[in-house]
């Protein structure tokens, strides 16, 4: 079997305006491995553990899923385009996230990655089908990547609304009228880890799935260590891929932070928070638009409490753009709309987030008292 072929050598810098006000300095992070693994073409779905599939299933059915396949013990949930189920949930004595499922190019790159990592490539029996390798990343979490799943063929997708802009009238005697309705899912778009072991599980996701950065951010006053948070998307080569399809940000805890799931347009979006809105469940953030990923939109927090993003018109990258460099700060996080809630940045006092911060500090990680106070700083400011 052929090696795989060297990474292009980037050649884009168009940080001005699009994505970041900087970027690399000499000798910073080069945000790619030059030789990865493998190089994984998408997330194909997420995995959590619930105790009520039956409620699971009912928020899921509001936020815009549709669930592919449903067993005694999980639930397969779907977006409109094609491609494989995007969500499982298994019934469990309590909620957590398992882990991310990564989709491999092709055949070969499984066995690559079980040769490089030693482990091996093993048929999954379940809805789907298909072949995995199971992996661990440095933060603990579990990495699957598959192949040959079975796709499912499209639903009919949510149209985005025709708009009269200017002195272009394409929308003549008629009215707008967006239904009040749940906003359809389309498909997966990106998962947001915390860890407190940033650099290693930087380094690792790059080095395993060939993954590239797309925007690094850093403590203000403390550029000189490092980035602390990234946003990475899949190298695809001169095919375009979603600006971050991986986010990974010091903290803490290890683990979920958000997933984000897009929907056809602006107004989906937001009669879809409506509607979300008038059957009691929580929000979190939002309408507004991100700096790094440009996106609109729009958090929600399902029954057990996990984040959930609709999102529309996102950027996309090839893998010719080099990484852009900000200072992280929760005014940065987007270009208009409401200030970061406490709730979505995680900083509402609680007995928990204590118990983390001292745990943090008490072990061998990247999380001491600097880095610590220029998180909080970060988050206030």
């Amino acid at each position: 079997m052929n090696d795989p072929a060297p990474t292009p050598v980037p050649t884009a810098d168009a940080h001005q305006g699009l994505h970041s006000e900087q970027g690399a300095l000499r000798g910073e992070h080069p945000g790619r491995a030059a030789q990865p693994v493998i190089k994984v073409v998408d997330l194909a779905w997420l995995e959590f553990t619930k105790p009520d599939l039956d409620r699971a299933e009912t928020f899921a059915h509001d936020f815009g899923f549709t669930t592919a396949a449903r067993t005694d013990d999980t639930l397969y949930l779907r977006g409109a385009l094609a491609g494989t189920h995007c969500l499982v949930i298994r019934r469990g004595p309590a909620s957590r996230f398992v882990g991310p499922v990564f989709q491999a190019a092709d055949a070969a790159d499984l066995d690559r990655l079980a040769r490089a990592t030693g482990h091996e490539v093993r048929p999954l029996t379940e809805h789907g089908g298909g072949r995995a390798v199971d992996l661990l990343d440095p933060s603990g979490i579990p990495v699957r990547v598959v192949h040959g799943v079975a796709e499912q063929p499209a639903r009919p997708v949510q149209q985005p609304l025709v708009f009269n802009t200017g002195a272009t009238a394409a929308r003549v005697n008629a009215t707008q009228r967006p239904p009040r309705k749940p906003a359809q899912a389309e498909r997966l778009g990106h998962l947001v880890l915390s860890t407190r072991v940033f650099h290693r599980a930087l380094d690792w996701y790059l080095q395993h799935l060939g993954l590239i950065v797309s925007d690094f951010l850093y403590l203000d006053g403390q550029r000189d260590r490092g980035p602390t948070m990234a946003f990475i998307r899949c190298d695809r080569g001169s095919e375009p891929a979603d600006h971050h399809t991986l986010a990974m940000h010091l903290g803490p805890d290890n683990g979920y932070v958000h997933s984000a799931y897009q929907v056809a347009d602006l107004d989906a979006l937001a009669a879809g928070g409506e509607y979300l809105r008038e059957r009691g469940y929580r929000h979190s953030w939002g309408i507004g638009r991100h700096i790094q990923g440009s996106q609109i939109f729009d958090y929600w927090r399902d029954p057990d409490r996990f984040m959930l993003e609709h999102f529309t018109d996102g950027d996309l990258f090839d893998n010719t753009l080099e990484p852009g460099w900000a200072a992280m700060s929760a005014s940065g996080l987007a270009q208009w709309g409401p200030p970061a809630s406490r709730d979505f940045l995680g900083t509402s006092p609680s007995p928990g987030m204590l118990f983390q911060a001292i745990s943090a500090l008490r072990e061998d990680n990247e999380i001491d008292r600097t880095r610590l106070l220029g998180l909080m700083k970060a988050l206030n400011s």
